[in-house]
């Protein structure tokens, strides 16, 4: 038991050292538990063996997978169901071409470019085409750009996006059975349901210490993730249309979220982020750096070609039609299971599969970098939007010389 105390201080540890980076460097935190990981996977590697920082654990594996479902939940739940409709034309629009452009192109590159065969360079264009929901809500939290209209259409689109990517994966490798249609049977049933049941059952049993609200978020997410693998599917899917259907509900109760977002941040995605750069196979990088880099290049390029006129079409300036651009072409979540679901199933090598997870991480690193760095929307930071403003508190109740209430 000693071992576990130990390695989870380590981990724990990478995340501090991950959290000074971001605030010294003034980058998001997801980007820099992804480098940490990646580093100190390279240098305790080297100095005590790999085995030291072991990824593979299962309670590690349960730590970051349940930090992925939880955050893409949150995700979710920031989808204001108002600006959806609102702006429903434009998340569609960007999401959609934001993941046929690099499927397309990606998949092609890898086949007549780099002669993969054809399953592997279908996959290689699934497991590119997609945008992390988990690293554009990190920043638009970090930033508080979650907050606004822009924020919200973004968040739309990303998950357009990878929902395009989960249905290219289904459809080109999954078997579609029995199990899949119990499974969109069970979503449509929550759908209807959920919405009704939440906010009634928090507004009977709620509000008190025990986080009846939490724990009864965590058995909806983990039941629906159960199904999601059961089915072949992915257990964050779920999450964000769950996220999304109790948006009307759960994402206005702004004490749940901040409770949730301790949670979340504070524990669980650091293992995630930490856990996605560690899996990157350096020395196979080393061995074929430009197949690396053409992967990463052609992602880039897809992207950009496709979704910055879309968005300057949609009337947003060059500038954050750019931020945008740029934060469409990051992926981590949907991108590094997809490698990791190709590996397991042969359709890909252990080479192959640590080029696409390299180049998927690498996506999630620089295109944020530069999008903060040079295309940062400034007259949105920190500014809730008209309609969404936060309503004043309520005046502190007057009191006597001692201390006591009025």
């Amino acid at each position: 038991m000693a071992e576990t105390w130990f390695l989870a201080t380590l981990w724990l540890g990478l995340a501090l050292v991950a959290t000074l980076v971001s605030i010294w460097m003034g980058i998001a935190t997801a980007l820099s538990e992804i480098v940490v990981g990646t580093v100190a996977q390279l240098i305790i590697g080297a100095m005590f063996g790999s085995a030291l920082l072991t990824a593979d654990v299962s309670w590690i594996k349960f730590l970051s997978g349940t930090g992925a479902i939880l955050l893409t939940f949150l995700a979710g739940a920031e989808l204001d169901p108002r600006i959806f409709r609102q702006y429903w034309k434009e998340a569609t629009v960007v999401g959609f071409i934001s993941f046929l452009s690099p499927f397309l192109v990606c998949a092609g590159a890898a086949y007549y470019f780099l002669h993969w065969s054809a399953d592997a360079s279908w996959l290689a264009g699934v497991a590119l085409s997609t945008t992390s929901v988990a690293v554009v809500y990190a920043v638009m939290l970090e930033f508080g750009l979650n907050e606004t209209n822009y924020g919200k259409t973004l968040l739309a689109a990303c998950f357009v996006t990878d929902l395009g990517t989960v249905l290219a994966l289904g459809f080109l490798f999954a078997p579609f059975s029995t199990r899949t249609l119990l499974f969109l049977g069970a979503v449509l049933v929550g759908f209807l349901i959920l919405p009704w049941v939440t906010p009634r059952f928090f507004a009977r049993y709620g509000g008190r210490p025990s986080e009846l609200e939490a724990k009864f978020l965590l058995l909806i997410l983990f039941g629906f993730g159960g199904l999601a693998v059961w089915a072949e599917s992915e257990a964050v899917l779920p999450a964000y249309l769950i996220g999304m259907m109790l948006a009307g509900t759960v994402g206005k109760d702004h004490v749940l979220i901040r409770r949730l977002r301790t949670l979340t941040f504070g524990l669980l995605t650091p293992f995630y982020f930490i856990r996605a750069g560690s899996l990157v196979s350096v020395p196979a990088l080393v061995a074929a750096p430009s197949v690396f880099l053409w992967l990463l290049l052609f992602k880039l390029v897809a992207k950009t070609v496709a979704v910055f006129p879309a968005t300057v079409a949609f009337g947003n300036s060059r500038s954050d039609g750019m931020y945008t651009t740029l934060l469409m072409s990051t992926g981590l979540t949907f991108g590094s299971i997809s490698a990791l679901f190709g590996l397991t199933h042969q359709i890909i090598d252990t080479a192959q599969y640590s080029f696409l997870v390299a180049a998927v991480i690498a996506s999630a690193v620089v295109p944020t970098l530069l999008a903060n760095a040079y295309f940062l929307p400034g007259h949105l930071l920190r500014r809730p939007e008209k309609g969404f403003e936060t309503p004043p508190a309520p005046p502190a109740p007057a009191t006597s010389t001692e201390g006591a209430p009025v």
